[in-house]
């Protein structure tokens, strides 16, 4: 079956892949499209240690062809989207309705792939860039048919992050003001999770103007060129004179998490959603905190993907999210090369790959 691995020195797609059958507690999902974002070039390019060889990939929607025993949520032929979080279900966090603090959801990748006799790990629990993938049943979260599958592979990573920071870990309220700070994918999420949640004024901020019209789509009022304004704090404290009850960091730069932090209003909520160098650190004034303000850590979206995967495709199928949108380019699994070059690409919200082999893929 076909592939994106990364072998320790480069990427390659391949078409030798085999996947093992589901155990106890397992899906095996033949995955139809997957997004493509930072966090699997983060792996190529060593930002994110991981080890290889790898098959990558974290963020697909796709058809169970087949579970193991004691999976009983999902059957064969049922439409899923594919959650990273491979939470263990049964822990303290687990129990309390905190599966993304869950230790076994993370650092401990599997090897269900074999090529040519090697086996290959996967990636965060996951690896959407196969052909088929075999996942623990708490990762496939049961959605609609009539869903596009190209639409939901951006849920199970982009949307739970973005659109869960400001209903889960932020809890945006009605009226409420809302900054955003970078409008990538992201950022873009978090500007529709602030409409749905009914905030009042939400300023997108970023240094291309070409995002203003996706930032406005997506549910933002007012919008900041970074790279046209000498004083960005200035230019929102012009829209909010006493600062914002709500202001997210999308960007991972430890000066604009600076900024986040002095944009506050009383009461007020910095989130941080970028990812800086791991050594990185970010300072603030210490009194400045003072007036019941908060700077929050944000792992996820705080989701629970089983829960907030389908409250999502549903808030889709009433018009409410916006997925279609997101899918900015569809390339072919053959042509990794050529949407990995796109993720930088300044009007492009999220490339995805499709392993349809049928003629009629969207324009590219």
């Amino acid at each position: 079956m076909r592939g994106v691995i990364f072998d320790g020195k480069s990427p390659q797609v391949v078409d030798d892949l085999e996947v093992r059958d589901p155990g106890v507690g397992e899906v095996l999902v033949a995955v139809a499209a997957a997004g493509l974002c930072h966090s699997d070039l983060s792996v190529i390019d060593g930002t994110i240690p991981y080890p290889a060889p790898v098959v990558l990939g974290h963020e697909g929607a796709g058809v169970v062809e087949a579970v193991g025993p004691g999976v009983t949520h999902v059957t064969p032929g049922d439409h899923v989207a594919l959650s990273t979080l491979a939470n263990c279900g049964a822990c303290a966090d687990c129990d309390r309705g905190r599966p993304t603090m869950c230790r076994s959801a993370i650092g401990r990748p599997g090897r269900p792939f074999t090529r040519r006799g090697e086996r290959l790990f996967q990636f965060a629990s996951n690896s959407a860039f196969a052909e088929r993938t075999v996942l623990k049943a708490v990762q496939a979260v049961k959605i609609p048919d009539d869903v596009p599958l190209l639409s939901a592979a951006v849920i199970g990573c982009g949307v739970l992050t973005g659109v869960g920071a400001a209903l889960n870990r932020a809890r945006v309220g009605q009226g409420e003001s809302v900054l955003v700070i970078g409008a990538g994918g992201i950022g873009l999420n978090v500007l529709q999770g602030a409409r749905i949640a009914g905030a009042s004024t939400v300023v997108a901020v970023d240094v291309d103007a070409r995002k203003e019209p996706p930032a406005r789509l997506f549910g933002a009022t007012h919008f900041i060129d970074a790279s046209a304004v000498s004083d960005v704090p200035a230019a929102v404290r012009r829209i909010l004179p006493t600062g914002v009850d709500h202001a997210f960091e999308c960007v991972g730069d430890t000066r604009l998490i600076r900024q986040a932090i002095d944009l506050l209003d009383r009461h007020g909520q910095a989130v941080l959603l970028g990812v800086p160098p791991a050594d990185a650190e970010a300072s603030f004034r210490v009194s400045s905190l003072y007036l019941d303000k908060s700077i929050l850590g944000c792992r996820y979206g705080s989701s629970r993907p089983q829960r907030d995967i389908a409250l999502y495709a549903g808030l889709y199928r009433e018009g409410r999210l916006l997925l279609d949108e997101l899918v900015t380019k569809v390339y072919p699994v053959e042509d990794f090369e050529r949407a990995a070059a796109e993720v930088n690409n300044p009007s492009v919200a999220r490339c995805v790959l499709s392993f349809d082999r049928k003629p009629g893929l969207p324009d590219v």
